[in-house]
């Protein structure tokens, strides 16, 4: 059994999917070492196991929505895109997507998986409550009412903590978005304009090959309550797109979300591929650093530097913003962050480039995405993550037998 980009080979010796929290419980109590698996879109090995992988797709709980509280209960083992779709038919909404809506909720949440847009939190930062089963079998609810520090270094969990059964997310009424794709935007004025380009729209993602043009794409989405485009053929020394556009150059883009300023439902928006389609083979690697705000654009630049070994390497970069959270794991804890990602071409050489660019991109205290490729040591990773040795602490209290470990955490978190 492998990972989605097929280059990651679990080593689980069985894989369980019980179809009740009761069989569950009684499947983490009797297991030696067990982990949770979601989709397998994780890049590198956090979410394997020598034990028992356990998937949550047959624990097929409806999503439940707390009217009175302002949240609803998703089902970890649900993907983003099957959920979203649920609370849009009840007149709701997420405050934010993923770029990918294939994604299991309780994969994106463990791993700090994020949206974009500079007022908007990451997805798990709309976690006020968490449901898990413990090492124990026990079966525990965590608040934010209750509990605010415990749940927040719970939430970004990596698996290390526990079996996530369901996340309560925040709600709020649906809304429509509007995507709008800007062609041959500079670097230069990405770098130099930095602020009025992530603040342009309610979601806006930056993505180059970093080729010698030294230029890219800007993908603007905008909510219902904020201006369309004024119908201007320019923005920000690029043009706008008539035609759909891809991400990765000359890839069709039938798989992605609509665009060309056509309203339409924010689940339909928000992420860059339709729910409905593969986006692509899975014939790829990636990294993703999140590093303060402040430090983006000169991380642009010393990137842009190093252009000409990047490119052979890169299908595409994409950069984004998010608004600082207090999640001990997340890579926007304590600050505002841009994230820094790269989709790589599935290559050994991508590998030997890992340490340059965690040397390069630390220099911003960039923080790693935890279910990407990264060669970062674990006490650089305790200096960028204030929280990271509470965190060390909390899953050995909550995990003494380390039942939820493998190599990856052993390697992460000591042995």
């Amino acid at each position: 059994m492998r990972n989605w980009s097929r280059h990651v080979t679990f080593s689980a010796e069985r894989n369980e999917s019980p179809s009740s929290v009761g069989e569950l419980r009684r499947l983490v109590a009797t297991s030696t070492r067990i982990h949770a698996l979601g989709t397998g879109h994780s890049f590198n090995e956090i979410a394997d196991t020598r034990g028992v992988h356990v998937s949550l797709r047959g624990l097929r709980d409806d999503v439940d929505v707390d009217v009175d509280n302002g949240f609803a209960w998703l089902p970890s083992g649900m993907r983003y895109g099957e959920a979203a779709r649920i609370l849009d038919d009840r007149g709701l909404a997420l405050h934010n997507l993923a770029s990918l809506g294939h994604i299991s909720v309780g994969g994106s949440v463990a791993t700090g998986t994020h949206g974009s847009g500079d007022r908007n939190l990451t997805l798990a930062a709309a976690v006020v409550r968490l449901e898990m089963v413990t090492a124990e079998g026990d079966l525990v609810v965590l608040s934010r009412e209750d509990d605010p520090d415990l749940i927040a270094g719970c939430i970004v969990g990596l698996g290390a903590l526990g079996v996530v059964t369901r996340v309560g997310v925040l709600v709020q009424p649906r809304f429509d978005v509007r995507q709008y794709v800007i062609d041959d935007v500079p670097l230069d004025s990405v770098v130099h304009g930095f602020d009025e380009v992530f603040g342009s729209a309610y979601s806006v993602s930056f993505f180059t090959p970093w080729d010698p043009s030294r230029t890219g794409q800007v993908w603007m989405k905008r909510r219902d309550s904020q201006d369309a485009m004024d119908g201007s053929r320019t923005w920000s020394g690029g043009v706008v797109a008539t035609q759909p556009r891809h991400p990765l150059g000359g890839h069709d883009p039938v798989n992605c979300t609509e665009q060309g300023g056509v309203a339409g439902p924010w689940h339909e928006r928000l992420p860059h591929f339709r729910l409905d389609f593969t986006p692509s083979s899975g014939d790829e690697l990636q990294t993703e650093y999140l590093v303060d705000r402040a430090a983006a654009p000169g991380l642009l630049q010393a990137l842009d530097a190093i252009a000409p070994r990047l490119a052979p390497l890169v299908q595409v970069s994409e950069v984004r913003s998010m608004r600082a959270d207090d999640l001990w794991l997340s890579g926007a804890y304590g600050r505002d962050t841009v994230g820094i990602h790269f989709t790589w071409r599935k290559t050994p050489e991508v590998l030997d480039i890992l340490p340059e660019l965690d040397e390069l991109l630390g220099q911003g205290d960039g923080r790693p995405h935890w279910g990407k490729l990264f060669r970062t040591r674990p006490d650089a990773l305790a200096q960028r993550y204030p929280r990271f040795d509470d965190f060390r602490e909390l899953a050995d209290r909550m995990d003494p037998d380390r039942k939820f470990r493998n190599d990856f955490l052993d390697t992460l978190l000591g042995p």
